[in-house]
């Protein structure tokens, strides 16, 4: 399955390892149409991809990402567009995108310098680990702008830190460094700059040679836990367990407990 680059995204695959990296330095990589289709497209394929076991989002450039672009998404050369332009647009743009990154059981590490603002702090949100320099900055521009969230900002948000701090991000468009992201548990972790490739490296080869499978299930578990009963969830558990406990990965680990030594998984 290949993954081509398109303007304003790079997207390699490097061993088990896919790269999606923003590449619109100049605009700060803010996302507009092009990009977005071309992450859907490449996210969908990943996901059932056997070939790729982790997914990894990061940027060209000083930034992150500046969040959607406005005005290369609203540019209507002929005349203004009709009304419920944007009501009928995002259920396949960015409404698209941050159900599938939660959605897709291929764990998914986005890694943060710079800005990351709007659907950019969504898309390190969404993501499974996030993480970033202790100096990045990560900010909801919506009061500012006079318009309200978008890309699951209010849904994203207080599950992860409460509605308390949801407020102070969305209601008074507080900014927040990378280390207080961390802080709060927001992302997964902070670091100085330059220790951030290794450190995201690191990462991403632990997932990239974990068990594929049970991975991909327990990110499931935990995001359709969310809303479920006590019964439900068990019910989802025992066939996760069922499916898992089938996978070459679980006899590897089995026999590595036996033997006293290091599993080496294959993802199967």
């Amino acid at each position: 399955m290949g993954y081509s680059s398109v303007a304003g995204l790079r997207a390699e695959q490097r061993g088990a390892v896919l790269h999606l990296t923003f590449d619109r330095a100049d605009r700060r990589n803010a996302v507009n149409d092009v990009m977005l289709d071309a992450m859907i497209g490449h996210l969908a394929n990943a996901g059932t991809d056997e070939s790729v076991r982790v997914i990894r989002i990061d940027a060209n450039g000083p930034d992150f990402c500046a969040g959607a672009d406005l005005i290369a998404n609203n540019a209507r050369p002929e005349r203004k567009p009709r009304v419920g332009s944007i009501q009928r647009r995002l259920p396949n743009k960015a409404n698209r995108l941050i159900p599938l990154m939660l959605q897709t059981q291929v764990p998914i590490v986005a890694v943060v310098r710079g800005w990351a603002a709007g659907l950019g702090f969504h898309i390190a949100l969404a993501a499974d680990f996030c993480v970033a320099a202790d100096d990045a900055r990560f900010w909801e521009p919506f009061m500012a702008r006079g318009f309200t969230p978008d890309s699951g900002a209010a849904w994203l948000l207080p599950r992860l830190v409460g509605m308390v701090r949801a407020r102070h991000l969305l209601l008074l468009g507080d900014e927040i460094t990378g280390g207080t992201a961390a802080g709060w548990g927001l992302i997964h972790a902070a670091h100085p700059p330059k220790q951030l490739d290794a450190a995201a490296e690191q990462l991403v080869d632990r997932l990239a040679t974990g068990p594929t499978v049970a991975l991909g299930l327990t990110k499931w578990l935990l995001h359709a836990g969310n809303g479920l009963d006590i019964d439900r969830h068990l019910h989802n558990e025992a066939m996760a367990l069922e499916l898992s406990s089938r996978s070459e990965d679980f006899r590897e680990g089995l026999a590595a407990f036996k033997d006293k030594r290091d599993a080496r998984f294959q993802g199967r």
